[in-house]
């Protein structure tokens, strides 16, 4: 790789995002000899690694985990969701300058900070990533047991997270809230990354797309990311599970400070609005996120008043 390109920034990612430079690919490989095996020159004969391999995929991404964020420990099944770090790492570093404008633009302390994430998945990567990067306390959530108990066997094996993520499983998947927001229990951010997919034809259909746009070449359903069906396709697709998620927040909206989702498709956008008017969210955010040539972002809501907030405030964050 050239020493050009290897300076070369990804400037839509954030500023604090560790991943904004080309990839390391030799110091990455230290990190998991593995991943030399997927490695290989591209059309402009710069060494590259095969993002249409699911298995490379997963390699880079548990290359970046341990070179950069100290996560040594970081196996679950290949059927999983391999999740790319640099983009899920943003979704922390945003939701971090959220809170931080929203303390006079101070970030509070991380042993402060409490995070609920709704739907942890087999990887826990919001967890590591919020742990690693402001040292938050997580509560790590999934209706999938097996996707739970590899979350918490990543938080065992890795002494960072000890301490600092409890994994805990839903048992009624209609629900995202109840029975985990327990008594008098307050969560400072929430985080969740929805499933895209309203079928399984529509996640082959997008998943073709991709692969053609990797590959150059027509055709080909098998996910470079992996992933099973819940973490990809829900009933009604991203828009009802996220407007069904606001709805329930709204019963919740005293013990938490910011709500928050990724959402994939800005076409969503609009009836995610109308449904936070709906339920009278007092403060609602877009944080705009691209990384590569995808674009994405974050809407985050509140129900606290300015009282609530500035209560909240000065009895969490001092």
């Amino acid at each position: 790789m050239s020493s050009e390109n290897k300076s070369q920034e990804k400037t839509t990612l954030h500023s604090r995002n560790k991943n904004r430079e080309r990839y390391d690919l030799t110091s990455l490989i230290v990190a998991v000899p593995e991943l030399a095996n997927y490695v290989k020159p591209n059309k402009f004969g710069d060494d590259s690694v095969d993002f249409a391999n699911p298995v490379a995929v997963k390699l880079l991404n548990k290359a970046l985990l341990k070179h950069y964020y100290g996560i040594a420990n970081w196996e679950f099944p290949d059927e999983n969701l391999s999740p790319p770090v640099p983009g899920r790492a943003d979704y922390i570093h945003y939701m971090a300058d959220l809170l931080k404008e929203s303390n006079f633009g101070r970030l509070p302390a991380g042993e402060k900070i409490h995070c609920l994430d709704i739907g942890v998945g087999a990887s826990c990567i919001y967890p590591i990533l919020g742990v690693a990067e402001y040292g938050w306390n997580f509560k790590a959530v999934d209706i999938d047991k097996k996707s739970v108990e590899s979350a918490k066997a990543i938080v065992d094996k890795n002494p960072e997270l000890s301490g600092k993520v409890k994994c805990w499983l839903q048992n009624n998947p209609r629900h995202f809230f109840e029975d985990v927001i327990v008594t008098d229990e307050k969560f400072d951010l929430t985080f969740c990354n929805p499933p895209f997919h309203a079928s399984a034809d529509d996640a082959r259909s997008g998943t073709e797309r991709k692969n053609k746009n990797l590959s150059g070449k027509k055709g080909g359903s098998e996910l470079n990311f992996s992933g099973v069906s819940n973490e990809l396709i829900t009933e009604g697709g991203e828009s009802k599970f996220i407007n069904d998620m606001v709805f329930e927040s709204r019963r919740f909206g005293k013990s938490c400070f910011w709500f928050s989702t990724l959402v994939s498709k800005q076409s969503n956008l609009k009836g995610i609005y109308k449904t936070l008017e709906k339920v009278g969210a007092e403060q609602i955010k877009t944080i705009n996120m691209g990384t590569g040539n995808k674009s994405t972002r974050i809407v985050a809501w509140s129900f606290l008043s300015r009282e609530e907030e500035k209560a909240w405030k000065e009895s969490r964050f001092k």
